[in-house]
């Protein structure tokens, strides 16, 4: 009975073509809303997750003050909302003697530390005739910014402490200007000069090619000593501006569970570097690798709620609409009612058609919406390089939302159907 019930349903809707396709359109642009910004947000926190998990999982780092995202007119806020710092107290440098004191007195099991400065960026790299777009950037590091930073030797050898020692004019090159200046061939690269604007340097070693994902581009690098980058303070960076004068540390440990009493020690060692008093607050901040990523992923939670929100509202203006179409329905179709009741069908075989009728129509505009959504939400993972994305969860939620709202705007068109008086019907037609 059921089965014959839905196969007429199925044929009201087939005829009705337009009518049921406008509705369905409007049930399709709501969901293709929810689930296209849904896959577009989950597409941006997988690449912001790529992107940072580039720089070491086991890593954290000292910096004069902290990485700090800004959304809109919001001020100047600390991360961690139990340690109140005031930003006057985060404007201290770290100065090159404070760095390399700590790495001296810190000692933790299996820690490594690196220290290094950033130099001026997006930065043109010449070789010979070739030259590369200018978006390079360079950092002044040591012997363990490789580890610490999550990136590998290829071809060649590292810095030394005599590098460091006599600011030598070396350099390792990251794998996308090898590609762009040796034509992708490491070998070919060692022994030559490169500049960096007109400064002339050695490579020395290149780095195996890291991933870069399109919030980060870490293998567009190069890397010389923290002694030697002073000698490109002269370049400007594609800001215009010179970098902050500061030192930067950083911290491998060898388990992720190593991370909190790391970082618990190296506080204590670097207030007293820095010679604070015990009722002083820090003027520096810790950070581990994903800090960044987290702040932006917390911003894009905002955002797929406002997605709910303008999904939701739509599904209530294609309810609506819905009710008011099948209402129409039940009273152009009369005479098929009143034929039904007066060759003794039921009340709940009319109630049933006209629910299963409200069910397809809905139910077929949130799959329309889905696949709509999930195309359109994946661009943005073509865009970002990321794995294609199904928001399986916000899927079945679509599903289940638009089989509530055929319910809802059906319930009472089917039973307003079921109770029309045969008798009253075929007189009136």
């Amino acid at each position: 009975m059921l089965k014959e019930t839905f196969l007429m349903a199925w044929r009201s809707v087939k005829n009705n073509k337009l009518r049921s396709g406008i509705t369905m359109a409007i049930i399709a642009l709501g969901i293709m809303a929810l689930i296209g910004i849904i896959t577009a947000i989950q597409s941006m926190e997988d690449s912001l997750r790529e992107s940072f998990s580039l720089l070491g999982t086991n890593s954290f780092f000292i910096r004069f003050k902290e990485l700090n995202a800004q959304f809109g007119n919001s001020s100047y806020e600390v991360a961690d909302a139990k340690q109140k710092i005031k930003k006057s107290a985060l404007d201290n440098p770290i100065q090159k003697n404070a760095a390399e004191l700590f790495s001296e007195r810190f000692h933790y099991p299996g820690a490594v530390v690196s220290i290094w400065r950033p130099g001026p960026s997006g930065q043109e790299i010449h070789y010979k005739n070739v030259k590369t777009s200018p978006q390079t950037r360079t950092v002044g590091g040591d012997e363990n910014y490789l580890q610490v930073n999550g990136y590998t030797l290829d071809v060649g050898r590292n810095l030394t402490s005599d590098d460091i020692v006599s600011a030598r004019y070396v350099c390792l090159l990251g794998s996308s200007l090898i590609k762009t200046l040796f034509n992708g061939e490491p070998n070919r690269a060692l022994g030559q000069k490169i500049k960096i604007g007109s400064v002339p340097y050695l490579v020395i070693g290149v780095l195996k090619e890291k991933g870069s994902s399109a919030m980060l581009r870490a293998d567009n690098i190069i890397l010389t000593s923290y002694s030697n980058i002073r000698y490109l303070n002269g370049l400007k960076s594609e800001f215009g501006w010179q970098p902050t004068i500061t030192f930067s540390l950083g911290v491998s440990v060898k388990e992720v569970a190593d991370l909190i009493p790391a970082m618990q020690e190296a506080t204590k060692t670097f207030r007293a570097v820095r010679k604070l008093k015990p009722v002083e607050p820090e003027n520096f901040a810790l950070e581990k690798s994903d800090k960044f990523a987290e702040l932006f992923i917390g911003f894009l939670s905002s955002i797929t709620g406002a997605a709910a929100a303008i999904g939701f509202i739509t599904l209530i203006g294609a309810a609506i609409g819905l009710m008011n179409i099948m209402l129409v329905t039940v009273n152009e179709r009369n005479k098929e009612v009143g034929l039904i009741k007066a060759i003794g069908g039921k009340k709940s075989f009319i109630r049933n058609q006209f629910l299963f009728e409200s069910l397809i129509i809905s139910v077929l505009g949130a799959l329309m919406g889905i696949v709509a959504g999930i195309g359109l939400g994946n661009i943005f993972a073509i865009l970002l390089k990321t794995n294609f994305i199904i928001p399986w969860n916000w899927v079945i939620f679509g599903i289940v939302l638009c089989t509530f709202v055929g319910l809802f705007a059906g319930l009472y068109p089917a039973i307003k159907a079921s109770k029309l008086n045969p008798i009253q019907v075929l007189r009136s037609e």
